[in-house]
């Protein structure tokens, strides 16, 4: 539109202002001819009765003097005729202009001195007329009297408002007719042609080139297109070849890399796209209010930490709702950006929600609903009917921004957690052919819990849409299995471990999620001992036992039961008072739900009570930190750490425990980690503990500061290879071979 209007205002005004021009020199030259006529015509009457006009002067003829004004009485256009005696004074005149002898006529004396004839405009009740006065002499050209014919001149300017409405029906006649004609030619040579060229990248993008191509002409935009062309054809041989060594890597390769996985992506799914969808996106901006500058930060998040590298690798684009108060600011008309900011390696696209539908489904369903759901922390779930419908509009409102992306091939399609339970079947209905698979992020509770949710059938008809859905650990896979055999008409295969409902099968398998890529054993560089050397002097750590706990504030973490077993630790063990200190890490989350603002009160009052129990000069035993941190900042606070305590009540994996694994290059420290999380099957040499059992607790802590060096070099060193041969590019490795193992891609 805005083009449109650049186009076409300037030849609009150059017209306007040229008729305009036109009409007013029209109306002059009407006006000036219309006025000379009617002099012509004053001038005319006026020495038409002159000589009658002398015989009244010379004879005094007064009652003459009457009959000849009253004469103009019913004149058409003449409003009446006066006649003065040679002092100006009035002798007769017209009774229906009777109020003109009040008016000042300085005039007079002028014309009775020059004894020329004048004419002129003339003010007279609130109008405009025509004066023409004629003096009238004697033979020896003596002056005898005066005769003043005054004309009606509205026809002049009716005249003259008839002119400038026709021209200016004309005008806007003239201006409709240009616009018309104008959008017809930019139709014609500027839109379709860009129509059917974006049309035609349309059909490019989706790979539909080969059946479908409108544009043959051999115009420039045919030539545009047949370029395009060319170079689409050298990237699919090139990716060909890529695909081939990529296979050929894959085979000598055996610890998994970010290249390994880049090389599996190529080699497995080829030219087929791949999309992951989440809530919570990798990258947001946000306003610092203090100064007011726009920041691009890494949300602290387990699917942001598994997914990124995974996107980095391969490449792709990842869908998510764009939640920082500065997002629209940066992206593009098709609401995209390239991220990470400083090296462009995936496509991230915003979906905007409006605050009723965050609420709705984000805030209610999701975090008061399912979430407790599939916690067994005994915080009872809510469900709203409301928040349901948000929920079901949310997820058709990703599943339409989604597809609008879908190229013709395949797609693979990776959706993030408990937010998208509908988005699969959404997505199968409009692309049956596409690749769906789903990673459950939280656990999977048992039948009976899964059934409180009123829309448990619903749930899980949609996550049934998916070719392959993923979990954590085994358990949770067979509580899934168990759920969809009790609560849904569907066959389970416990043989290919498969729900078969409505003929689709669903695969269903653990994939323990990691941290990013492998783990050297090289020594500290100089940038992170500095760090650490800078958080020792700020938070006074100097010979001092430092335990670490990073979480977001959530009743699911067991930061209560925490704080609980290290006041029973320093009760039972005095000695270790002013010798240790906690640091808590504390990312505030949902604080709009009433259970975590309130959970977020609790802790701030326990924290204070038990360091106030504990108070010694400038010592104190809990450091509470509540904020947001980025990766980048926690990483130093791992380095230091000599015990880092993962205590969560229940926990789908926690990779809290893996990031403090990989960042102990050194090969000390001491895990301390909950039996109740999906990291504790996997990690075996962490002191792994009962959060309930604060006695167990606390002498978990005393074990894991005393154990010797050695053992605990022994431990972190076999998390380490756990970690290293599983980390975040095998768990997506085996993802993507098992869709390919099933004949899916």
């Amino acid at each position: 539109m805005r083009r449109l209007l650049l186009f076409i205002l300037p030849i609009l005004l150059i017209v306007a202002i040229g008729f305009t021009i036109f009409g007013i020199m029209q109306i002059r030259f009407t006006e000036e001819r219309l006025m000379d006529d009617l002099q012509k015509k004053a001038k005319a009457v006026d020495e038409s009765i002159e000589f009658s006009a002398r015989n009244i002067f010379l004879n005094n003829d007064l009652k003459s003097a009457n009959r000849l004004v009253e004469s103009f009485q019913k004149r058409e256009r003449l409003q009446g005729c006066v006649v003065y005696d040679k002092d100006g004074k009035i002798l007769a005149i017209t009774e229906r202009i009777t109020d003109w002898k009040d008016k000042e006529k300085a005039y007079l004396a002028e014309v009775a001195a020059k004894k020329a004839p004048r004419g002129a405009l003339e003010k007279f009740r609130d109008s405009s007329v025509y004066s023409y006065i004629l003096p009238v002499t004697d033979d020896e050209n003596n002056i005898l009297g005066m005769v003043e014919v005054i004309y009606d001149t509205s026809y002049v300017f009716t005249t003259l408002t008839s002119l400038w409405r026709r021209l200016s029906i004309s005008l806007i006649t003239l201006l409709v007719l240009i616009v018309l004609i104008m959008l017809l030619i930019q139709r014609r040579i500027f839109i379709l042609p860009v129509i059917r060229l974006t049309e035609w990248f349309r059909h490019f993008q989706r790979g539909e080139t080969d059946a479908f191509h409108s544009i043959r002409e051999k115009d420039e935009l045919g030539k545009l297109a047949s370029e395009v062309e060319q170079v689409a054809l050298s990237l699919r041989v090139a990716r060909k070849i890529v695909s081939e060594k990529a296979s050929e890597r894959l085979q000598k390769e055996e610890l998994w890399t970010e290249d390994k996985l880049r090389d599996l992506i190529h080699a497995r799914l080829g030219d087929n796209a791949f999309f992951v969808v989440s809530n919570r996106e990798p990258y947001m901006h946000v306003i610092d209010e203090p100064t007011g500058m726009v920041n691009c930060i890494r949300p602290a998040s387990g699917v942001v930490t598994a997914m990124h590298p995974v996107l980095c690798a391969c490449g792709g684009t990842w869908i998510a709702h764009g939640g920082g108060n500065a997002d629209k600011k940066f992206v593009n008309s098709k609401d995209k950006l390239g991220v990470p900011p400083e090296d462009n390696r995936y496509i991230l696209k915003r979906v905007w929600l409006t605050k009723e539908e965050e609420d709705g489904y984000y805030y209610g369903f999701a975090n008061e609903g399912l979430w407790p759901l599939s916690h067994n922390t005994h915080t009872r779930p809510i469900f709203r009917e409301p928040d349901w419908q948000m929920y079901k509009k949310v997820n058709q409102k990703f599943a339409d921004s989604l597809l609008e992306e879908l190229p013709v091939k395949p797609p693979l399609i990776f959706i993030q957690d408990y937010h998208f339970t509908l988005l699969p079947k959404m997505i199968k209905e409009k692309r049956p052919d596409a690749i769906v698979a789903l990673f459950w992020h939280i656990p999977w509770p048992n039948p009976e819990n899964f059934a409180i949710c009123p829309y448990h059938k619903e749930i899980l008809d949609g996550m049934l849409g998916c070719d392959l859905i993923g979990f954590h650990v085994q358990n949770h896979c067979n509580n899934f299995l168990d759920t969809a055999n009790r609560l849904l008409e569907s066959r389970v295969d416990t043989e290919r471990f498969s729900v078969v409902r409505s003929g689709k099968e669903t695969f269903i398998r653990a994939f323990p999620i990691s941290v990013n890529g492998h783990i050297s054993g090289s020594k500290f560089n100089v940038e992170p001992i500095r760090e650490i050397e800078k958080l020792k002097k700020e938070y006074e750590l100097k010979d001092k036992i430092v335990g670490l706990g990073v979480d977001r504030i959530d009743y699911t973490k067991g930061i209560i039961e925490r704080i609980l077993a290290i006041d029973r630790f320093l009760e039972k063990y005095p000695q270790y008072k002013k010798k240790f200190v906690f640091i808590q890490l504390a990312a505030p989350s949902r604080t709009h739900i009433k259970r975590y603002h309130d959970l977020m009160g609790e802790i701030d009052e326990l924290v204070e009570k038990k360091n106030w129990k504990y108070l010694d000069g400038n010592w104190k035993p809990i450091i509470y930190l509540k904020r947001h941190f980025s990766q980048d900042e926690i990483e130093p606070f791992y380095m230091l750490a000599d015990i880092c305590i993962v205590s969560s009540l229940h926990d789908g994996m926690n990779l809290v425990a893996k990031e403090y694994v990989a960042a102990k290059k050194d090969l000390t420290g001491s895990l301390i980690l909950s039996q109740f999380t999906g990291a504790a099957r996997e990690l075996t040499d962490a002191i792994q503990i009962n959060p309930y059992s604060i006695e167990e607790f606390a002498d978990a802590i005393k074990l894991a500061i005393e154990m010797p060096p050695e053992e605990k070099r022994k431990r972190m060193e076999n998390m380490r290879k756990v970690i290293s041969e599983n980390n975040v590019y095998r768990w997506a490795g085996n993802i993507i071979t098992e869709l390919a193992a099933l004949k899916k891609v």
